[in-house]
């Protein structure tokens, strides 16, 4: 099974292309959805995050996302140590998943693929990229959030060049239907690539 990593920074619009695949029958794997499924579920999970976080961490039984995005917002060893705990979860979710897929290949789409390594473990690399007014702008809309989070968020990820060098394909997601034909052409090529 051929795993595709698509990857993009925040506001890029993965889940647009995402669904684009989606929509062609291609399984797509929602990391950073899986993730938040799993520190609402798994036991194990929950435990370390009160260790590392503290009992606010959650509140009647339900992650308090608000308490942990102030603490990693003004200290990233807690990002990383939170990483650290839910990225192996994540992986063994994963590799459960995969093995119900029956599929050309499948997305697994996750934001940070390169800056926690498991772009190693993909076959095909995409990254959707966006310009930086229209990313802010996607975000301002769709969170309640402030310039300043958004681009303190966009400091830890990797820049879309970095991203860009080790990527087999590029999506420029500024218009949707130049980004549905994108897909649809790549999708031929990782189909005429297994021929």
């Amino acid at each position: 099974m051929i795993i595709v990593g698509l990857t993009g920074g925040i506001g890029s619009g993965k889940t647009t292309v995402a669904k684009a695949f989606n929509a062609l029958g291609i399984p797509v794997y929602i990391a950073d959805d899986e993730a938040k499924k799993l520190m609402q579920t798994s036991k194990v999970l929950k435990r370390k995050l009160i260790e590392l976080f503290g009992k606010d961490a959650y509140t009647d039984g339900h992650l308090n996302k608000q308490f942990i995005a102030n603490i990693i917002f003004h200290d990233k060893n807690y990002l990383d140590k939170m990483n650290a705990i839910v990225h192996p979860q994540v992986a063994k979710h994963f590799k459960k998943w995969l093995l119900k897929q029956h599929a050309p290949y499948v997305i697994k789409e996750a934001a940070i693929l390169f800056e926690n390594g498991t772009y190693k473990q993909c076959d095909v690399l995409i990254t959707v990229t966006a310009p930086k007014e229209l990313k802010i702008e996607r975000l301002l809309k769709r969170d309640n959030t402030t310039v300043e989070k958004i681009e303190a968020i966009m400091k830890n990820q990797w820049s879309d060049e970095q991203k860009i060098k080790l990527s087999d394909f590029v999506i420029d997601n500024s218009e949707l239907e130049k980004t549905k034909q994108q897909v649809l052409k790549i999708h031929q090529q990782i189909l005429n690539n297994q021929q």
